[in-house]
């Protein structure tokens, strides 16, 4: 009885790894940036990254002191960096072409903040990016007090003091990109 208990386990294993590979070369399995995820494919990015913040990510207090200098700092990192995928203060409105067209697409971050994120896990984020979000890393390109001052204005963009609110409003909308094809003559 046992025995054939452990075979059908294996037998089942084996298929639904057969099925799984099919699947994935068979193209059944879209790799398009417009296609919806699945329910297994959200819970599976959702759940590993959750895992992988909860174990890898800084657990302790921001380096980086809360100023007026450092959070206007982190608005001008911002501006550079992350507005063009992430928006502006302008909201979900002001979404860049670029932002538009990935999938999943990114968090407008005027609107869809991270401020109860731990900062830990937004250094994390910054610094690693997220697989297959179209989130990069940015840890060659920003040094660790870049992306914690990033880190620093982004837990506290919802409540910035007057300077810093004044820098962060004033911010430029990301350019909106390109004509689209559908608005513009077609080519002769």
């Amino acid at each position: 009885m046992f025995k054939g208990v452990v075979l059908g386990l294996i037998i089942a294993l084996i298929v639904g790894a057969g099925v799984g590979y099919i699947a994935v070369v068979s193209g059944a399995i879209p790799a398009n940036a417009d296609a919806e995820p699945g329910p297994f494919e959200h819970w599976l990015a959702s759940t590993s990254l959750r895992a992988t913040l909860e174990s890898q990510a800084p657990k302790g207090a921001n380096p980086v002191a809360q100023t007026d200098a450092n959070l206007i700092e982190g608005i001008r990192l911002y501006g550079q960096n992350c507005a063009i995928c992430h928006g502006s203060a302008k909201g979900k409105n002001a979404a860049s072409w670029i932002a538009k067209g990935e999938y999943p697409a990114p968090p407008q971050l005027a609107s869809d903040g991270v401020e109860d994120d731990p900062e830990g896990w937004t250094f994390w984020k910054i610094k690693h990016g997220v697989r297959l979000t179209g989130m990069p890393s940015w840890k060659d390109a920003l040094n660790d007090k870049q992306i914690w001052t990033l880190a620093l204005f982004l837990k506290n963009m919802d409540k910035l003091p007057a300077a810093a609110d004044a820098e962060w409003k004033a911010l430029p909308a990301p350019s909106p990109g390109p004509a689209s094809p559908a608005n513009s003559a077609p080519p002769r």
